[in-house]
């Protein structure tokens, strides 16, 4: 007994010993109580998504799981919790209206492949070195079109074509809009409001869940005549892809959707991965493995015909927040997640559309990033420059076209920025002018560069210095080359007059 007790650590905590205690316990219930937090804050954005999707309800649940049961367990990020998102929602939506639903499986399968490719080739890394005015950009324009798509949503109004077609329809919804919905959906946001503010009453229970169950609750108490999600069963909403439609991947439309699915969900998640870091002190992620990890639902999705998953902040930080200690509580929220759907299905056709309406506006609302605009107008306008013109891009065009002008927008940023050229001139009298060229000479800045060379004086002697160049593209090599060139000539020239001019006085001279 004596060698048993002297075995045991003074002062070290329970975890440290070799059999289970207190603390292994309190670790595992601490990873329970974290996974039903994240169940019941993913359960409605589950089937918000999938509606504002344009897909059965039940496939944003099918992803939801499958990142909890697949993702979950494989290695990169330990507490980030992956699922559908409302970052790829109006993408989705396009996909589905332009190919079809049976088409989505294909892309989502794709796209998952293409993600566990640059997993293998170790390019997980390199998305951090995305501008993050670019992604702001893009979650604002996501945003934007989440937000004025379900408002229409809110009114039971169905919602017009394009980004600019539901920004003018706006001013016409009052008229249209169901009463009855109206309400539905706005009382759910008052509710996601007020209850996000207390901080109690959160932890315990997430303010999304709390809305919906009372939005439906009150369609129920009070009958209501409004839309309910409809509910078809979870098999036979999966749509395993069949042969033909892979056949559909030589078409270039649909190359370009999955390159966007994928380059779009890798950011979104290695974003968030970078975000939820931030918020332990734990292990951190191994950007590569987590790339692989969510390539591979993301293929396991695409075989089931769901939805495309991301990691997702809100759900990370749900994880996080409720004491989360290990990728065991995103697992178990999978579980729940899939009993869920396995037991009660039914329950699903008691949620209002509306509501769900109400969840995805305040949800897009929050991807418009107004304090971080501020910030950067205030300190860095060209990097607020960017980020407007992705949104608005988006807003405008797709998704798709967006993000790439933005990328455009922003590398064309950086290339004027690091293009900065110095002449610096020193006149030395009867020895000439001494002319230094410093810094990064590229062709964004050639116009100063000849602006400033050909100021100088013609008719003195100069000596042009290149040292101090970092960096000459060919562009400015050609162009000083030709302004050498072609002052040499000039001197020539001027060499040759004085000469024929001093002929000419020596003849008259030797004349008189």
């Amino acid at each position: 007994m004596r060698s048993w007790r002297r075995a045991l650590p003074r002062c070290g905590a329970p975890t440290h010993l070799p059999f289970p205690t207190g603390g292994a316990v309190v670790l595992r219930k601490a990873d329970l109580f974290a996974s039903l937090v994240v169940f019941l804050v993913a359960l409605p954005l589950c089937v918000g998504v999938a509606m504002a999707s344009g897909v059965p309800a039940e496939l944003g649940l099918v992803t939801g799981i499958v990142g909890g049961l697949v993702t979950g367990l494989l290695p990169g990020s330990s507490l980030q919790v992956s699922g559908p998102a409302a970052g790829l929602t109006v993408l989705v939506y396009e996909a589905v209206q332009a190919y079809g639903l049976q088409a989505l499986g294909v892309l989502v399968f794709a796209a998952g492949l293409v993600q566990v490719g640059l997993g293998a080739l170790r390019l997980g890394r390199w998305f951090r070195a995305v501008s993050v005015a670019v992604v702001q950009g893009m979650l604002a324009g996501i945003g934007l079109v989440l937000v004025s798509g379900q408002v229409y949503a809110l009114g039971d109004v169905a919602a017009p074509a394009g980004g600019l077609g539901k920004l003018a329809g706006l001013v016409s919804l009052p008229g249209r809009a169901d009463p009855g919905a109206l309400s539905v959906g706005g009382a759910t946001i008052v509710v996601l409001l007020l209850w996000g503010r207390w901080r109690r009453g959160a932890r315990l229970v997430p303010a999304p869940l709390v809305a919906v169950a009372l939005a439906a609750g009150a369609t129920w108490a009070f009958d209501l005549e409004v839309r309910r999600v409809q509910v078809q069963g979870l098999w036979d909403a999966v749509r395993v892809p069949q042969a033909a439609d892979f056949g559909r991947l030589t078409e270039v439309g649909v190359v370009g959707t999955v390159v966007a699915f994928a380059l779009i969900a890798s950011a979104e998640s290695l974003f968030s991965a970078a975000a939820v870091d931030r918020l332990h002190d734990g292990r951190r992620t191994d950007y590569d493995r987590e790339l692989m990890a969510q390539g591979a639902g993301n293929a396991v999705c695409g075989v089931l015909g769901a939805l495309p998953m991301t990691a997702v902040i809100v759900r990370s930080a749900a994880n996080v927040g409720a004491g989360a200690r290990t990728k065991a509580s995103r697992v178990l929220h999978g579980v729940w997640l899939l009993l869920f759907t396995a037991v009660v299905p039914g329950v699903l056709g008691f949620i209002p559309v509306a509501a769900l309406a109400g969840l995805l506006v305040h949800a897009g609302c929050k991807l418009v990033p107004v304090r971080e605009v501020w910030v950067l107008w205030r300190g860095h306008r060209g990097e607020a420059v960017v980020l407007g013109v992705t949104a608005v891009a988006i807003v405008v065009g797709n998704l798709f076209e967006g993000v790439l002008i933005g990328l455009a927008l922003a590398v064309a940023k950086t290339a004027w920025e690091i293009s900065h050229v110095q002449v610096e001139t020193e006149d030395r009298g009867e020895a000439g002018i001494v002319v230094r060229v410093v810094g990064h000479a590229t062709f964004l800045r050639l116009p100063k560069l000849l602006d400033a060379l050909d100021a100088l004086p013609a008719d003195r002697e100069v000596r042009l210095e290149l040292g101090g160049l970092r960096h000459v593209d060919h562009a400015c090599a050609a162009a000083l080359e030709g302004w050498a060139a072609a002052r040499e000539r000039r001197a020539a020239r001027r060499s040759e007059g004085d000469a024929e001019l001093q002929d000419e006085v020596a003849t008259s001279n030797s004349t008189t």
